[in-house]
């Protein structure tokens, strides 16, 4: 494995990214015949595609900053439904053959995807985001989600009356222990004795763990019911159901990745997003197909931190500073990360 190195300087921050994704769904992209020496970054989405709110909508806003920077063409390309690692093959393969680079896949579901495609077009550089894959001309965006989730639990220690606080999780498995593991280490840290509950949607994301509303809306009503009075998700478009019913229930609801207060279609709920752990999707999405703009592809494994500004925690929301104590014991936590005093845990 290569040595992880971190960025010098997350290419955008998450505050000012903006999301500039709509709500819709859909494959988009440029057509027509063009010389592929006018064709730039190219993403394959991850399950639940493009009008998530969070993950995949992040690395659209990215794409299109490049776009309107560099003045190429682009394409986005949604997942199928029920699709093997072959169609994902397929899909990298295709974009690659068209002349688009860099090629990204959204998420570690092209991992296998990957492996098989990258060697066979040496002058393509791809990227894959949440996971490692070897080879000279691909690039992994990773990130430390425990840190921001760290942040998250700092905040819901913070503003919990109830001494309750809930996690759902979208499907079961070791990036998403990331996010659960930094968030209760949060909770615990800044107020010992808090109960944090804890629900995984399904056990592999072809059950519709990160693409499924109802199945969050309906964990998190089961966690309201037993007090938790604070909910974060860490479930892709099926956050969207737990966010309705925190604002239902009128409790707090944390966001992902990006800045869930800020998104359009979440709007009727944004009074109770306190806050989002958010996670610089977007800005790694930039960087890399900056690095190609510029003739100097990074490769390798790609660290986007705390340190960098590829994770944080929002602070949109004017309620957030009216919570006693939270905006002081966060800056706190940030510190203590920073400066390694505060080891957060990965599970």
């Amino acid at each position: 494995m290569r040595r992880i190195s971190k960025l010098t300087r997350v290419a955008v921050g998450v505050a000012s990214l903006g999301l500039v994704a709509t709500a819709c769904g859909g494959t988009s992209g440029d057509s027509g015949d063009s010389d592929s020496s006018e064709r730039g970054v190219a993403i394959a989405y991850d399950v639940g595609g493009q009008g998530d709110q969070s993950f995949n909508d992040a690395a659209f806003a990215g794409l299109t900053k490049a776009k309107d920077e560099f003045g190429y063409k682009t394409a986005d390309i949604e997942p199928t439904e029920g699709e093997t690692d072959a169609d994902k093959e397929q899909r990298l393969a295709s974009l690659a053959k068209q002349g688009y680079n860099p090629v990204i896949g959204v998420g570690f579901a092209y991992a296998p995807a990957m492996e098989a495609v990258a060697s066979k077009y040496p002058d393509t550089t791809f990227g894959i985001v949440d996971a490692v894959v070897e080879g000279k001309n691909v690039a992994s965006l990773v990130f430390a989600e425990e840190q921001a989730s760290y942040l998250a639990g700092v905040a819901a220690a913070k503003a919990t009356k109830s001494d309750v606080v809930g996690f759902v999780g979208g499907v079961d498995n070791p990036l998403i222990h990331k996010f659960e593991a930094g968030y209760r280490q949060g909770v615990e840290d800044t107020k010992p004795g808090v109960e944090v509950l804890s629900q995984y949607l399904t056990q592999t994301a072809e059950e519709g763990g990160f693409s499924s509303p109802d199945k969050g809306k309906a964990a998190a009503e089961g966690q309201i019911e037993k007090k938790a009075d604070v909910l974060y998700a860490a479930a892709g478009l099926s956050g969207q159901g737990v966010i309705e019913a925190a604002a239902k229930a009128k409790v707090w609801a944390i966001g992902v990745d990006s800045d869930q207060y800020k998104q359009a279609a979440l709007a009727p709920y944004k009074n109770y997003i306190l806050t989002s752990a958010l996670k610089d999707v977007g800005g790694a999405v930039y960087a890399l197909s900056k690095s190609v703009q510029d003739g100097k592809p990074l490769t390798g494994v790609k660290t986007f931190d705390l340190k960098v500004n590829g994770v944080g925690l929002s602070e949109s929301n004017p309620e957030f500073a009216k919570v006693a104590g939270l905006k002081e014991a966060v800056e706190k936590a940030k510190q203590g990360i920073d400066d390694g005093s505060i080891k957060v845990k990965t599970e």
